[in-house]
């Protein structure tokens, strides 16, 4: 019987070393808690970029999808499109897929003090295993090793279907990026994010009640406890995406129980508040401070850390033109204010006791919540409307970040008001 349970207590120890092989002990970022870290896309590409796509970043004169131009000076390789600048010069796009690009997005989180990403991995790319999108990670993680940004997957669930799918493929697609891109176990510097000592993983569209599927039986128990308990590839801290509303269950959030469940399976919640507060609106930033307030409080009593997310503004006009032609949204629908709408989120949430931050988004032009460089000088057009910068920089929110990392730190005092460059 002892010689039994001996080598049963071997077994499971080689198990164990093993699982220690897959993940790095090594970090340069052990924990979230005093991070700002923003969500990437990389989903970009153009006509002639080596992808086959034909301007699937930017559409044509009559179908755009983006509402806010990047400003492209620094870009090694850019493609035409089929506007004109203001000058008349062809306006040009850059792609997601050109390692140069991931590269100098990543040199831009250096220089402005963004400390890293969550990359996104959508749910068909990880069931398809799509070769184009696991390139640009591939570029990521390399890039983020060689400037030191903080680096992590999101596992993204939007294109799961409401049956016939569940959250397996997505297990298999962890084991592929363990073993194949080796994303906890990185060439040269270790920087994937860690949080709770425990490689850190986000699964995000949980809880929305506007998605097909069924929280209840898509597999998320299974998928949780595979990242978290699994001898080879688990032992991993989880990171769940949820509505603003999540924890009183109404308004943007399904009225169900078995969420909080979820919630208290994992390390962090993150509440997705894009479009959910404006400037617009009378005493927003009052409604975010007193969320802020209740929820950490509530993660605090069940033993979950608290991310809030903060967004520079929001613009849908052209995407909505023809993906929802009944509902077409109003260019510039929040107002970024120059900036001055960001801030107050930030100041809001770190005032209320937030210790990290997660920024909508680094490259997102489409709904215009990009915080990298953008320009005040997009393609005119009859058709199609951008919105520009409000005169600032094209760095302006990238900077802000910075700022804002600081402030989280307490490297420098924390201004209700937003700060101004000398």
């Amino acid at each position: 019987m002892r010689k039994s349970i001996l080598i049963i207590t071997c077994l499971l120890c080689m198990i164990a070393a093993q699982a220690q092989l897959k993940h790095s002990k090594q970090t340069a970022y052990p924990s979230y808690k005093g991070l700002v870290m923003a969500g990437y896309q990389g989903w970009f590409r153009a006509e002639g970029d080596g992808t086959g796509a034909r301007r699937y970043a930017y559409g044509n004169e009559e179908r755009s999808g983006i509402d806010m131009w990047p400003d492209v000076s620094e870009y090694e390789k850019t493609y035409a499109t089929p506007w004109k600048l203001k000058n008349g010069e062809n306006a040009r796009f850059f792609s997601s897929h050109d390692k140069s690009t991931v590269d100098l997005h990543f040199s831009w989180m250096q220089q402005y003090n963004l400390d890293g990403v969550f990359m996104q991995r959508f749910f068909n790319n990880a069931k398809n295993r799509d070769a184009i999108s696991s390139a640009i990670l591939r570029n990521a993680f390399e890039a983020a090793s060689k400037y030191g940004r903080a680096i992590a997957v999101m596992y993204d669930l939007s294109g799961l279907k409401a049956s016939g799918e569940d959250c397996s493929a997505l297990i298999e697609d962890w084991k592929y990026l363990v073993d194949e891109l080796k994303v906890t176990d990185q060439t040269g510097k270790k920087t994937y994010l860690h949080h709770r000592g425990r490689p850190l993983v986000t699964i995000w569209g949980v809880g929305f009640p506007d998605r097909p599927y069924n929280i209840r039986n898509i597999g998320l128990e299974r998928f949780i406890d595979f990242l978290k308990n699994d001898p080879v590839y688990g032992g991993c801290s989880v990171m769940l995406g949820v509505p603003t509303a999540w924890r009183e269950l109404n308004a943007d959030c399904i009225n169900d129980p078995y969420l909080h469940e979820l919630i208290r399976c994992c390390d962090i919640v993150l509440p997705w508040t894009v479009q959910r507060y404006s400037p617009l609106l009378h005493n927003d930033m009052d409604r975010l401070r007193d969320n802020t307030i209740a929820d950490i409080q509530w993660c605090r009593k069940n033993n979950v850390d608290y991310v809030p997310c903060v967004y520079p503004g929001f613009s849908w006009h052209n995407l909505s033109r023809y993906e929802f032609p009944d509902d077409v949204k109003p260019v510039g629908s929040i107002p970024r204010q120059g900036g001055r709408f960001y801030w107050q989120q930030i100041a809001t949430v770190l005032n209320a006791g937030a210790e990290m931050l997660y920024v909508a988004m680094f490259d997102e032009v489409n709904e215009a919540t990009a915080i990298f460089k953008v320009t005040d000088n997009p393609p005119v057009s009859t058709v199609t409307s951008f919105i520009g910068n409000d005169g600032k920089p094209s760095d302006h929110y990238l900077w802000l970040t910075g700022e804002a990392a600081r402030m989280l730190r307490h490297q420098k005092p924390l201004t209700l008001t937003m700060p101004q460059r000398n």
